[in-house]
């Protein structure tokens, strides 16, 4: 059963907006649950760590719900009880997510399994979940959150990339179906974070570029990509450009690749 954080903060008003982010044990997820917190937002905070979301939690009096969303009834254990706590959830954002680094040739079929069911699938169950509610009320926004590997592969994260294309393609078809019901799409695509992603993969980030942005610039994006309704969000801006040159120029963008990785 979900558990309110303890906290001093009182519970905000019932008209107050709800945010439901998933991964927000750490990382990504755990700085945009601050931000919406620290906007006066009511949160339901999901992942896998009891102990780390309660810390993500603590003083904002969030919902906490640990759940393991690659579980069979997972997403709609998770849906029915923020709803249920909650009332209502205005957004959603996607933020749960985990790394393989390796050669392709390499990865046990149990990894391949274990990204694709974390990074996509368990993304779009829980989205079929919760949508219906945001489409009876004529408003909301599901937050996606990929990944420029999605945008134009990684070396040694074949499936990874696969995964984060998967759920750029995702975006798009979704947004298109949900035209005139009031409920947004956006993607967010970050490069590089600088989290406890990698040394949860087991491999180090090694590029020296893109180099390793922040959480909180993460969150910050989500934030105003959730404000200004906006459907796709770059961070940093400038990564659109290996995607625009990919499909511009898809030669010189793969000597450029193997010249610089």
């Amino acid at each position: 059963m979900p558990g309110r954080a303890s906290g001093p903060p009182p519970p905000p008003p019932p008209d107050t907006p709800v945010a439901l982010v998933t991964g927000a044990s750490s990382g990504i997820g755990a700085a945009t649950a601050r931000r919406f917190a620290a906007e006066g937002w009511r949160l339901v905070l999901t992942g896998r760590h009891r102990g780390r979301l309660a810390e993500t939690a603590r003083g904002t009096g969030a919902v906490v719900l640990p759940a393991d969303l690659t579980e069979p009834e997972g997403p709609r254990r998770v849906a029915r009880e923020a709803l249920g706590a909650a009332g209502r959830v205005d957004v959603l954002v996607a933020g749960a997510g985990i790394g393989w680094a390796g050669p392709f040739l390499t990865m046990r079929h149990t990894d391949i399994d274990h990204v694709l069911d974390t990074d996509l699938n368990a993304t779009l169950h829980l989205v079929r979940e919760v949508l219906p509610a945001m489409v009876a009320a004529g408003r909301g926004r599901v937050v996606l959150v990929g990944s420029v590997a999605g945008s134009v592969g990684v070396r040694d994260e074949a499936v990874y990339s696969a995964a984060k294309a998967g759920t750029a393609a995702f975006a798009e078809a979704l947004r298109q179906e949900l035209r005139g019901t009031g409920v947004g799409v956006t993607l967010v695509v970050p490069g590089p974070v600088d989290t406890a992603f990698f040394d949860r993969r087991g491999t180090p980030y090694r590029r020296s570029r893109p180099r390793p942005t922040s959480a909180g610039r993460v969150a910050g994006a989500v934030w105003d990509a959730v404000r200004h309704g906006r459907d796709d969000v770059h961070v940093p801006g400038w990564l659109t450009l290996p995607g625009r040159v990919r499909g511009l120029a898809p030669g010189l963008y793969r000597r450029l690749l193997h010249r610089f990785g």
